[in-house]
């Protein structure tokens, strides 16, 4: 811990000063308590956790980094900036940061991390390539049908990297990738033979994973920064200990670490897949000689896959029997009770357990051998082909860790309301999925706990006027709290307009045949909106009632990747021609739209989460067993800060305007409706009567 001394003060204060005359900007009271608040905050001998809202405008990057990089530097610490998004955080390390190095005078460096996921692994790719052919192994599929496709595009993606025309990153390749042949050219740590891989010297990942090492800023995001922490910490960033955090977008937070902390697996499939894994292993013995060693081990393997076939074969017929709710078009579902396993299933998940972890051990051991095999340290015939084994046999381990994961957990009884779980039933197979309720807890023991400082920020992290959600969901009861309005003029440039409606939501086919009616005629004099959907099934039945006419200036989600529609709205827009998007909450969100790119933000319902949504579900029925009342404590805030968030795209810079409208009466008809109301900046209210 230093003091706020008077030198970094000056600093900071120099470095704040620098930077608004060379962006021709006015100081913001916003901003300077930001600045101000951080300073504090980090400087602080305790507590160093600070929770900040920051409404649009305030400038919160430039405020953080200007407050934390000269502190930062004097504690001898790194500053970790992460995002919820990709787009946030390329924004920040390819605009903001060299900017603000450029016109502030501070002197520091800073790079962009990503999961080792993101990148290229050039020895998948070349095994790829290699094998595409090959009938000996199961290990790799015969390029045939659509993986004929993937193999033109694995040609293309070798022959981009050779000759320097792509970086080996995954968000800077032009075109969108197919999930699937992606990850059949990444890799994760299990799969990787570090520097003994003949490719580590060209390796895009450990590249820029050098690029880490004793940099004083880095750029992440959360994904990244919760699998390190997974990971025990310092696996890919440095130690939590040695880190000052800036969780920007941090409203994503509680939802990222749910992610990330659950498990699921499908127990048909993973029947399917022991007996695989059985047939890889078996193949790989007769590849290697039918050494001794690996001929015990595929022989304990197959005993161990058939015994754990027949126990998950007993679970998978014991969640058949579940009382599965149908749901439309999607798969049925049946959520346990404050997250009480039956009986019979617990049992059941035991005893599959016991014979599945000696899988996990076997896999272990397989992959051991062959690092060995690698390393020279044992001798096989084709012992150089352990390193085309190794990416694949860490695959088989990491499913092997998320079944395993699955079955613990479904194993034991929780404390009712620490986790929600539920089974979807997709044909003849059944999905079990558990997930912690409130993540703060986790948050607390991986992050909080151990970092040197924490600052949390967004534009939404209140709800209702109060931070009381965000901070029971992300574990940051202790952590200190500010909250700064935008600067912006709100009544003056943005209107929020709600037309009176002879139908609401609840009536579905109803309210969506009166939205279809009145788009046209609220747009029709608009030269660009953009309009927001709670779910496809709404955006669908809207679409199917609107002429072709109206229809052909539409840009909807899912048409094409979205970015592209992004590009081809923008696009229409300056050559003159009108353009309209239809999303759903992606587009809510992170989409920045300044000007006569977004006159009109069009909602067409409060975005209260789907009622049948299991983990929503459990976290209603925790709310109401500490006799809550679950609506007003959970849905209405959650609602609150997503409407805020979607009426946000309006408003980009203090020179834009527009108009919002609503076109769900609830707001005005229903008491939560004011709650939500005082959510929103006071933007000029038109209510019709």
């Amino acid at each position: 811990m230093i003091a706020l001394s008077q030198t970094i003060k000056d600093e900071i204060q120099d470095a704040y000063r620098a930077w608004l005359v060379a962006r021709g900007f006015r100081a913001r009271r916003g901003q300077r308590e930001m600045v101000a608040a951080i300073a504090r905050t980090l400087t602080s001998s305790e507590n160093r956790l600070v929770v900040i809202e920051a409404g649009t405008g305030t400038g919160k990057t430039a405020a953080y980094c200007i407050a934390a990089i000269p502190i930062g530097r004097s504690l001898g610490k790194t500053i970790v900036i992460s995002s919820a998004t990709v787009a946030l955080q390329e924004q920040v390390v390819f605009r903001d940061l060299p900017d603000l190095k450029e016109t502030s005078g501070l002197n520091f460096s800073f790079t962009l991390a990503k999961g080792r996921g993101r990148y290229l692994c050039l020895k998948r790719l070349d095994d790829q390539l290699k094998y595409a052919d090959s009938a000996e192994t199961p290990l790799f599929q015969e390029l045939s049908g659509d993986n004929a496709a993937h193999g033109v595009t694995y040609q293309a993606l070798l022959q981009a990297f050779s000759e320097k025309r792509w970086d080996g990153e995954l968000d800077s390749w032009p075109d969108t990738l197919d999930g699937d042949l992606w990850r059949n050219v990444t890799t994760d740590h299990r799969g990787c033979t570090n520097n003994k891989c003949s490719y580590f010297k060209q390796c895009p990942f450990f590249k820029a994973r050098a690029e880490l090492d004793g940099v004083e800023v880095i750029v992440a995001n959360h994904d990244l920064v919760l699998a390190d922490l997974s990971l025990g910490g310092g696996a890919v960033l440095p130690e939590p200990e040695d880190c000052i955090y800036i969780m920007d977008e941090a409203h994503h937070l509680p939802e990222k670490t749910q992610q990330h902390f659950s498990a699921a697996s499908r127990l048909r499939s993973s029947i399917t897949w022991l007996g695989n894994v059985s047939a890889v292993v078996g193949t790989m013995t007769q590849r290697f000689g039918r050494p001794q060693v690996l001929v015990d081990l595929a022989t304990r393997l197959a005993d161990h896959c058939g015994a754990s076939e027949a126990l998950i074969t007993v679970l998978a017929e014991a969640a058949q029997e579940l009382p599965f709710e149908p749901r439309d078009d999607r798969a049925d579902i049946y959520r346990f009770p404050f997250g009480q396993v039956p009986e019979p299933l617990v049992s059941a998940a035991a005893e599959a357990l016991r014979p599945f972890r000696d899988v996990s051990n076997d896999i272990d051991s397989a992959h051991s051998l062959l690092q060995q095999a690698f390393a020279g340290e044992i001798h096989w015939e084709r012992s150089f082909e352990a390193e085309d084994w190794l990416p694949a046999v860490g695959q088989l381990k990491t499913r092997a860790m998320a079944i395993e994961s699955l079955l613990a957990d479904y194993s034991r009884s929780v404390e009712p309301g620490s986790h929600a779980r539920w089974a979807f039933r997709h044909d003849e197979d059944v999905e079990l999925v558990s997930a912690p309720i409130i993540p703060g807890d986790l948050l607390k023991e991986a992050m909080w706990s151990r970092a040197y400082a924490a600052i949390c920020t967004s534009a939404t992290l209140t709800a209702v006027g109060r931070f009381d959600r965000f901070l029971e969901r992300s574990g940051l009861q202790a952590a200190q709290t500010l909250r700064i309005p935008s600067p912006f003029d709100f009544p003056r440039i943005a209107t929020l307009s709600i037309p009176q409606m002879e139908f609401e939501p609840g009536d579905f086919s109803e309210h969506c045949a009166e939205v279809a009616t009145l788009l046209p005629g609220l747009l029709g004099e608009e030269p660009s909106a953009l309009v927001l959907f709670t779910s496809w099934r709404q955006m669908f039945a809207i679409l199917e009632q609107l002429d072709d006419d109206f229809r052909q200036r539409l840009k909807v989600q899912g048409e094409a990747a979205k970015q592209a529609l992004l590009d081809a709205h923008r696009e229409d827009i300056d050559q003159g021609r009108p353009s309209v998007l239809f999303g759903l909450a992606s587009f809510a969100e992170g989409v920045d739209l300044p000007d006569d790119y977004c006159r009109h933000v069009v909602i067409v319902k409060l975005p209260f989460s789907v009622p049948d949504d299991p983990l929503d579900q459990a976290m209603a029925e925790w709310a109401e067993k500490q006799g809550r009342n679950a609506f007003y404590d959970i849905s209405v805030p959650d609602a609150a800060q997503k409407l805020v968030q979607a009426c946000g795209r309006l408003i980009r810079h203090e020179g834009d305007w527009g108009t919002i409208t609503l076109l769900d009466r609830r707001i005005v008809t229903r008491r939560y409706g004011r709650d939500l109301i005082r959510s929103l900046p006071p933007y000029r209210l038109e209510v019709a009567s």
